[in-house]
């Protein structure tokens, strides 16, 4: 029995097994083959099966599982990378559970830079959208702890692939990749919400998207790869499916169920920073900011150009609490300009903002604008009083500007300094009164819901 197999004109003698039949050459994309088996009875055609076509297809299927492989491990190196990020920024958020001041790892490489400041950082960890349940857990539950749980199962699900690669079938491979998008569009929305809604973008955050991005590449390499690789849907398959779906829900879970477990009661705390010794300016001169439906008085000392002032007046506006108080301003700009009880100008500017909210007629609406323009007005500040004032007489007129370079005006501020000082006030803004009673400064940062919740539960109505 003897075979040819022809390639262009070239003719190779190779040795063939088969039977009696029909010659029907299996088609392939360079060769054609002829095969005769010489007998008594003369030549009659075979069928000669050649494993060239399966040697092929195995050598693109290895390829395709090899591509497979890689995309898996690049899925493990993507969710243990924002699974580091998420830690980072769990643990920035529960070192604040001692009701401590402490710095924030606002950095791309946590740990090699650590920059204390960290604005961006310190308004998104702020913000209402860091954490949830804020009312009955002091500080709420930080969202980040449900991306470390996310990504710690996608970890184990990407190196599961990673292993049996050749095994995985379409089913395996779409069931990771929707697992694996998921972290994207979620990214996707918390960088919207960072960026045009909080106006920052908080570096920490940002090793979170970048890793939820190569997971979402890694997702789609898989899915490629495990396509062609289709076999029968079984209901044992689904209910697999929906198991490992059930247990990611889990895993995400799992480090806030404990964090809320672990969690302390702040309860005992929020009452015990004392009240207000002066409750009235005996000139009268604070500022009115009558809410459209108060039920509490509020007496606030606050620096227009304070990032943590800023902070918190959103926070209180957004939650409608600042339209359900009858609040008296007292400034308290942190500038040696005005300022006698400081060394150096912590906010220079404020000053000249402080007169201009005096001046003023209505000066909840020139904070909010002072509040919303603060990058702007702070730069203007540092360069020179009258880079800003021009910026005040812009938007407010010049009757503004003369008012602001009134003496009297000047002597009311005088007094705002002065009730605070007859009171006692720490050099450092922002210090909130709620009849009398004050907030401490651990819960104004991010234990302001559950202490409204247990101070003034009606603002929150």
């Amino acid at each position: 029995m003897s075979g040819s197999l022809r390639t262009g004109t070239s003719t190779e003698r190779l040795g063939c097994v088969g039977r009696s039949a029909s010659f029907a050459p299996e088609p392939s994309r360079h060769f054609s083959v002829l095969a005769n088996w010489g007998s008594a009875s003369g030549e009659r055609p075979i069928e000669c099966t050649l494993s060239l076509r399966r040697l092929a297809n195995s050598s693109t299927t290895a390829n395709v599982m090899n591509r497979v492989r890689l995309s898996a491990a690049v899925g493990v190196f993507a969710s243990l990378w924002a699974m580091f990020f998420a830690g980072i920024s769990s643990a920035d958020y529960a070192s604040h559970l001692d009701r401590g001041l402490h710095d924030l790892h606002c950095s791309f490489i946590p740990g090699v830079s650590n920059v204390g400041s960290g604005e961006g950082c310190r308004v998104a960890l702020n913000s209402s959208y860091a954490a949830l349940f804020k009312q009955q857990i002091w500080g709420g539950i930080p969202i980040s702890l449900f991306g470390l749980g996310c990504f710690a199962f996608l970890a184990g699900f990407a190196a599961f692939v990673c292993v049996r690669a050749e095994k995985t079938s379409r089913l395996t491979g779409l069931l990771y990749g929707a697992l694996a998008l998921s972290p994207v569009f979620v990214s996707l929305v918390m960088f919207g919400i960072s960026w045009f809604e909080l106006g920052t973008i908080c570096k920490t955050c940002v090793g979170i998207y970048t890793g939820s991005a190569v997971l979402a590449l890694s997702a789609i390499g898989v899915m490629r790869g495990t396509w062609p690789n289709r076999q029968p849907v079984s209901f044992g398959a689904l209910a697999t499916a929906l198991a490992v779906v059930f247990c990611m829900a889990l895993w995400t879970l799992a480090p806030s169920l404990v964090y809320a477990a672990w969690a302390p009661d702040h309860t005992p705390f929020v009452s015990q920073c004392g009240s207000i010794k002066q409750a009235k300016e005996s000139h009268s001169a604070l500022l009115s900011m009558k809410g459209t439906h108060p039920v509490k008085s509020a007496l606030f000392f606050e620096d227009p150009l304070c990032p943590t002032c800023k902070s918190l007046h959103e926070r209180l506006k957004s939650q409608g609490a600042l339209d359900r108080l009858d609040t008296e301003l007292a400034l308290f700009p942190l500038d040696t300009e005005c300022n006698w009880m400081l060394d150096q100008s912590l906010h220079p500017g404020a000053c000249v903002l402080s007169r201009a909210l005096i001046c003023s007629k209505s000066p909840a609406e020139m904070l909010d604008w002072a509040y919303a323009n603060q990058e702007t007005l702070s730069a203007a500040g540092k360069t020179s009083a009258q880079a800003l004032t021009n910026l005040v007489t812009q938007r407010w007129g010049n009757d503004i500007g003369r008012c602001m370079a009134d003496r009297n005006t000047n002597t009311q501020l005088g007094r705002h300094l002065h009730f605070a000082a007859d009171n006692a006030i720490a050099v450092s803004t922002p210090q909130v009164f709620l009849d009398g009673q004050r907030l401490c400064d651990e819960d104004i940062d991010i234990g302001l819901m559950f202490a409204l919740a247990h101070l003034a539960p009606e603002l929150l109505q």
